[in-house]
């Protein structure tokens, strides 16, 4: 789809598809601070966070794509009620997009081939997910429950978390995955400390803060205002090793706990694209440019190693080695994930997920292809870093990643 070579300046051409603005909102907890919002409130806000910390117009937006997950109950094409929500025009075009986890990603993959392809010129990608607004169906309803007791399934659960492949939870591939790379639950929740512990440096960072909106949100007959990751407070490393298996009973080998996989969380995430040739004629602010995709797919119970195989692809079609990329940003669905992913490239796990990931910050399943992408910017930023990658797996076997140069050397 974009396969630019590396190039050996930061100079971008009219032909690049550049990033020129992000933004994100702070990440609630599950029935948290943000669960009086909607997935489109809280895109709104990460829309217009983004373009204010730009140059852009918003008459200048061509489209909006927004990857989510959790639809029931949102009304119609989300993607567009996002749009208007955030006063941008009727004319653009909007797109909504459910590739489970890898959805706000893939918002942005297909954002820039709209780019490549010159059918837009200014796209506004991301990802928003309320799961704390995720309501239960009753199946059955429709054709008239005559008598007796009904069935009320979980919709996050079924259209979320479970793999319907396999007809088990998502979990259960996570624990596969620690027994196939033999990770240990201590491993796991090392890890998971090591994931807090970077999130909350990362939180007291200017970078960092700069980049999350903050947002009033209604409290009984006044309101707060909401400006931190929520998750980040309930770390607890005395009761981290005391936790017992989700999906496997500890006697049979479960490694995987609440506390060393990701959390159910609310939150949005957008990146402003466009091309260089626009940067450049309208006077834009240009902060990184994206200089390879890759998607790959294998059996759904392996999604959990699939990064490995979509960031070598990436790396491939960038021109670049693994070494010369200073960070890289994995998705922590679950600790065995990014410990499994690092142990297949032979990554160093000092460049993995600098600010934390998901572990500690959690999981909007929409968002969070797009949330890794504007924490890698960060990452890169501050660290006056020029390439990093991003990559999320996703459902049904599937995984995506981005290559990035960063011009904020």
């Amino acid at each position: 789809l974009i396969n630019q070579r590396a190039k050996p300046t930061n100079m971008f051409k009219p032909e690049d598809i550049v990033i020129v603005s992000y933004a994100r909102t702070p990440i609630g907890a599950f029935q948290g601070s943000l669960s009086a919002l909607s997935a489109i409130d809280l895109g709104k806000h990460a829309v217009l966070g983004a373009l204010e910390n730009s140059k852009v117009r918003p008459e200048e937006v061509d489209q909006v794509i927004i990857g989510n997950v959790l639809s029931a109950n949102l009304g119609q094409a989300p993607a567009k009620q996002i749009s208007n929500a955030a006063k941008l025009p009727a004319s653009v075009v909007c797109t909504t997009i459910n590739q489970v986890c890898a959805s706000g990603m893939k918002a942005l993959i297909v954002g820039a081939s709209e780019l490549k392809e010159g059918r837009a010129q200014v796209v506004v990608a991301g990802g928003s997910e309320s799961m704390s607004n995720v309501p239960f169906y009753m199946p059955k309803a429709r054709s008239g429950q005559r008598l007796g007791h009904t069935e009320i399934l979980d919709g996050l659960i079924k259209d979320g978390l479970w793999d319907p492949y396999d007809n088990v939870h998502m979990g259960q591939a996570g624990e596969l995955c620690a027994a196939k790379y033999k990770k240990t639950r201590a491993e796991q929740d090392e890890f998971a400390t090591l994931s807090f512990k970077r999130a909350a440096q990362a939180a007291l960072l200017p970078v960092v803060r700069e980049k999350i909106v903050s947002i009033t949100v209604p409290q009984g007959r006044s309101t707060v205002v909401v400006s931190a990751d929520e998750q980040l407070t309930k770390n607890d490393p005395a009761k981290l090793k005391t936790l017992r298996p989700a999906f496997k009973k500890e006697e049979d080998g479960g490694t995987v706990t609440a506390g060393n996989a990701s959390s159910l969380n609310d939150g949005a995430a957008v990146v402003i694209l466009t091309t260089g040739k626009k940067a450049t004629d309208s006077n834009l602010n240009v902060i990184a440019r994206i200089i390879s995709v890759a998607e790959v797919s294998q059996d759904p119970l392996d999604f959990t190693t699939s990064p490995s195989i979509a960031i070598k692809k990436a790396l491939e079609r960038a021109g670049l080695q693994k070494d010369d990329v200073q960070f890289y940003e994995i998705n922590e669905a679950f600790a065995v994930v990014a410990l499994a992913n690092a142990e297949l490239l032979g990554l160093d796990l000092e460049k993995i997920n600098v600010f934390g990931g998901a572990v500690a910050l959690g999981h909007p399943l929409g968002c969070s292809g797009a949330r890794i992408v504007t924490t890698l910017l960060t990452v890169l930023q501050h660290h006056r870093a020029r390439y990093g990658c991003a990559s999320v797996c996703n459902g049904g076997g599937g995984a995506s990643a981005i290559v990035i140069e960063n011009f904020l050397l």
